[in-house]
């Protein structure tokens, strides 16, 4: 029994992969100089690829979304969604570079775009980048925790916007893999308070694993009641560093093996490609998935191919 070649047949006969989340803008833009950046915490980092940004002509971050999207393409891919940074530092040059890429590939595979907001969405300035790229992305992209102590307000912006515009809504949360996170408990809390269930997403969600059983169940029924997916990014997180802290034994991954009985629905993406995020990570959507079942020890093969497939045009709202 080939496991591998009974998926991927799985995985054409759907149409080809989804690919959910990634940041093609910052795709292959490790060096040698910014290398030891990786080793710096996740909120530093934030910070770190200013640097890079302030440096990225629109033709450089061009040439590396389309480099990182033909790979894609010859993985046989259908669709893929791209955060692009969008703030003071970088300006517009991503989002224009975004907009020529839509352009040259869109007639090949579904190209969604959302705004990743690296300085948060209260700062004056980072307001007016957000509100300027709204117009063009297919999505809301928000991170509250760039926003400390006003992720309430963060999220406010976000589905108001949402659902003005009419558009889906994509939110990191849980990032930190500690039972003292709760932000997928409050992004479920106020998808149904604007209701907008069904048209909110959240990514990662790897703290929902470091909390005792009962809360992470009345979470699940409290997704389900919210229709809220989520999409994992399995090789994102589990590199996730040790602590001392006490938590239920896991893996630092989203619990899909867990969520997707409750009827929750989960899609899977790369995120990060050989930058100071993940510098070994090479974009192979085979790998990412591997490494999402081996650690939720999920073997359930029609389940693996609707993540890579379906829930991932679900997610995208196509």
């Amino acid at each position: 029994m080939n496991t591998k070649k009974i998926f991927v047949e799985k995985v054409k006969q759907k149409g080809g992969w989804v690919n959910a989340h990634a940041h093609l803008d910052r795709a292959y833009t490790l060096t040698q100089e910014n290398f030891k950046y990786s080793y710096f915490p996740l909120k530093k980092k934030w910070y770190l690829v200013d640097e890079m940004k302030r440096l990225a002509t629109e033709e450089d971050i061009y040439i590396r979304m389309e480099k990182a999207l033909e790979y894609f393409l010859m993985q046989g891919t259908q669709a893929l969604c791209s955060f692009i940074d969008v703030d003071e530092i970088i300006e517009d040059r991503a989002l224009k570079a975004a907009k020529k890429l839509k352009n040259n590939y869109g007639n090949y595979i579904h190209i969604c775009f959302a705004n990743q907001v690296l300085k948060g969405v209260l700062d004056k300035k980072s307001k007016y980048w957000f509100d300027k790229s709204i117009e063009f992305v297919d999505i809301i992209g928000g991170l509250p925790a760039t926003d400390h102590g006003k992720e309430d307000e963060h999220l406010d912006i976000l589905l108001q916007t949402a659902k003005k515009k009419g558009k889906i809504v994509h939110v990191h949360v849980d990032q930190f893999n500690t039972s003292e996170e709760k932000e997928t408990e409050k992004l479920a809390i106020k998808t149904i308070e604007y209701g907008m269930q069904g048209k909110v997403v959240a990514i990662h969600s790897i703290s929902l694993a470091a909390h005792v059983r009962d809360y992470r169940y009345k979470i699940y029924k409290l997704m389900k009641k919210a229709d809220l997916m989520v999409i994992s990014c399995p090789i994102a997180w589990i590199d996730h560093t040790r602590s001392e802290r006490l938590t239920p034994s896991h893996n630092s991954i989203t619990p899909v093996d867990e969520m997707v009985p409750e009827g929750i629905t989960v899609a899977f993406g790369t995120d990060n490609i050989c930058d100071i995020y993940k510098p070994f990570s090479d974009g192979n959507l085979w790998i990412e998935l591997r490494v999402m079942l081996e650690a939720c020890h999920y073997y359930d093969i029609d389940h693996l191919v609707k993540i890579a497939t379906i829930n991932g045009l679900k997610v995208l709202g196509l």
